[in-house]
């Protein structure tokens, strides 16, 4: 199950890794329960989770619920997902794409 994100646990979650030295990759879907295309890359961030676990951190931010992180990262459109590394913005996908297209981001991100 993918990781959930909130105001309250993001920094803790997404930016401060437990350890330093670590070069885990985050993954923030930023979506809503009324945004259709949501619906549509829901089951997709499910099976990146499971297929990255221990690798990256997969989750999902609701927008509605959590605000605040929504509004510093700019996320003006939903989907948006962030993919983070080392705390800073490494790549970002607006919009409906594919597994294939997110593995390859994270891919990236885990190479780099």
């Amino acid at each position: 199950m993918a990781f959930e994100f909130t105001d309250a646990n993001f920094q803790e979650a997404a930016i401060v890794q437990e350890n330093p030295n670590t070069d885990k990759v985050v993954v923030v879907d930023f979506w809503a329960e009324w945004c259709g295309p949501c619906r549509m890359i829901t089951p997709l961030i499910e099976q990146l989770s499971e297929e990255y676990k221990g690798d990256a951190i997969v989750g999902k931010l609701n927008v509605d619920n959590n605000p605040q992180i929504a509004q510093k990262y700019g996320v003006r459109s939903i989907p948006t997902i962030l993919f983070l590394k080392n705390g800073e913005i490494f790549d970002k996908q607006v919009g409906v794409t594919t597994k294939k297209a997110l593995a390859a981001k994270i891919d990236a991100a885990l190479a780099s």
